[in-house]
């Protein structure tokens, strides 16, 4: 039983694409300082921290779950992570790997954008010094956005001619034409809904600038987008973060995208810095919580292994040039944006109600995170239990409230679900 969504980890070769992935996953891609690093997609599982409702029951000793963690009533939940092949400018063209790159992204529901905010990668990602980071922000989306729109542009004239011939509603076409890219209906009648009011309803009346429009609201429903701005920790990083922040800052109660991104999507983060933390945790040198503000060593707690000079000091300017300026290295952060920007709903499934199954195995075993608008009866069939779906007899949520099969399930509300079988 797991969450079916795969968030990928995006960016020019050198970003620090690959020390993400291995700071939040188990995966080992390999790391280095050059173009296309990363050849073939690699996937690992990350971890969203939510809190569990064991806790609001008092059963955070009790609380077992079948995959991933719990801890002091903060749940950890796996979501697949996928660090895709180099994007260099031009992609949409085929050049570097490009066509590799834009075909990967077809399975992923969110991306992870990662950028060097130091400015010491250029656009290739060979190294260099003072290279703007903002092109990088909003030269991705111009590939991506490039690539769909070829794609719509190549096909145009005959899908208006059958659109015409066939008298076919609007979202019908569309969605045909975009099904190749994962593309749910909703994402987009969603985007559609958006533009409507500007370029109308007509498909065979849209310009190229109406067309282009759809397509750029379809790309912020169909990849909504987290910007990391990794090292942190480097020279000029901060008055390069200075400049991006500016440019996507938002009047307060605003959320207007700007190149598929908002301020509050831009996280910045040390994938590096979080490397090393649990490196030395992992050898017993600090004690580490990942997304924590601070670390321990043998001088706060003597089991721990006392360490060298040389590792003091990388220690001590982590702690001061990351941790204590910004809260935490940033990257468990990274990752809850992009969970939270799909708007998931966690739903647990438990045999009871008194007691969620801390008298058999543990409370809370399974979590799963599903879309936002799935319904109790749609979560049945999804739990892949061939008793649950044909011999459904009825699901209830906290309380003894009995849930229609149509009812939509929110977080909070009626997340906490047992089903009923018919004997």
């Amino acid at each position: 039983m797991a969450s079916s969504f795969v968030i990928a980890c995006v960016g020019k070769p050198s970003a620090g694409k690959s020390s993400f992935l291995n700071a939040v996953t188990d995966a080992s891609a390999k790391v280095g300082n050059y173009p296309f690093t990363t050849i073939e997609p690699n996937q690992g599982v990350a971890y969203y921290a939510m809190p569990c409702p064991c806790k609001t029951y008092n059963l955070s000793a009790q609380c077992k779950p079948r995959h991933g963690t719990c801890k002091n009533g903060t749940r950890h939940v796996p979501v697949r992570l996928l660090d895709v092949a180099g994007l260099v400018p031009g992609a949409s063209e085929g050049l570097g790997l490009g066509n590799q790159f834009l075909d990967d992204l077809r399975q992923a529901d969110a991306l992870i954008h990662v950028v060097d905010a130091s400015g010491t990668t250029d656009a290739q990602g060979k190294e260099t010094r003072g290279y703007d980071p903002l092109d990088d922000v909003q030269w991705l989306r111009s590939e991506i956005e490039q690539w769909v729109l070829g794609n719509v542009e190549r096909k145009w004239g005959g899908t208006v001619r059958r659109h015409v011939a066939t008298r076919a509603a609007p979202l019908d076409t569309l969605h045909a034409q975009l099904a190749g890219y994962g593309t749910r209906r909703d994402v987009v009648q969603r985007a559609l809904d958006e533009v409507a009011g500007e370029v109308g309803l007509s498909l065979e009346s849209w310009d190229v600038q109406a067309r282009r429009r759809f397509i750029s609201a379809f790309l912020d429903h169909r990849f909504p987008t987290i910007v990391a701005l990794n090292k942190i920790d480097m020279p000029d990083a901060d008055k390069n973060i200075a400049a991006i922040m500016r440019r996507y800052r938002q009047p307060s109660g605003t959320h207007t995208l700007r190149d598929g991104i908002s301020e509050h999507n831009i996280v910045l983060s040390s994938a590096l810095a979080e490397c090393f933390l649990r490196k030395m945790a992992a050898q017993k040198y600090i004690l580490y919580e990942p997304g924590s503000d601070d670390f321990q060593t043998h001088d706060e707690v003597e089991d721990l292994r006392p360490v060298d000079e040389k590792v003091r000091r990388r220690l001590e300017n982590i702690r001061d040039l990351v941790l204590f300026r910004y809260g935490s290295t940033g990257v468990q952060d990274v990752v809850g944006r992009a969970v939270e920007a799909l708007r998931y709903v966690p739903v647990f499934p438990v045999k009871s109600l008194v007691n969620f199954g801390a008298s058999s195995g543990g409370a809370f075993r399974d979590c799963v995170l599903v879309r936002p608008g799935t319904t109790v009866r749609e979560f049945a069939r999804s739990l892949h239990s061939q008793a649950i779906d044909q011999g459904y007899a009825g699901a209830e949520t906290v309380g003894g409230i009995q849930l229609a099969e149509d009812d939509v399930i929110v977080a909070g509300k009626n997340n906490i679900i047992k089903y009923s079988v018919a004997a």
